[in-house]
């Protein structure tokens, strides 16, 4: 499994006019969770794309628990639980970095695309090759 945490602070323009974090901003905070995740894994889009992938959402999933307000910090803990082939399922939580209370739990699911053709296909070696060394380790 690999974990990866990044914050975000809710800005004044994610909020809606209950003062609290509007819900459709949570899908934008996991973004935020996957790219940075994705990043650090030395992944960024752009390599991806480059390679001629692009990589689409196919489904998503949140369950809200608490309300997110204007100004807070919040911690987006990305989740991989196993070595993405054919689709990359990521789970998230999102809490408050003072209370460390949860807001939001979800997923998505991406998969692969040939930029090309758009056609749906397994994920390219060079992003496996980043994955892999995290999922053969031996604790």
């Amino acid at each position: 499994m690999h974990i990866h945490k990044t914050t975000i602070r809710v800005r004044y323009a994610d909020t809606d006019q209950m003062k609290f974090a509007y819900h459709p901003k949570y899908l934008e905070y996991f973004e935020v969770g996957r790219t940075e995740m994705m990043r650090d894994l030395g992944l960024p889009y752009k390599v991806i794309e480059n390679n001629g992938y692009l990589m689409p959402l196919i489904a998503s999933h949140l369950e809200y628990k608490k309300s997110a307000f204007y100004d807070e910090l919040l911690e987006i803990e990305t989740r991989v639980e196993n070595l993405p082939v054919v689709k990359v399922h990521l789970d998230y939580i999102i809490r408050k970095v003072e209370t460390k209370e949860i807001v939001v739990e979800g997923y998505t699911d991406l998969v692969f695309i040939k930029s090309k053709n758009n056609k749906i296909t397994r994920a390219p070696k060079f992003f496996i090759d980043k994955f892999r060394p995290i999922f053969d380790k031996k604790d």
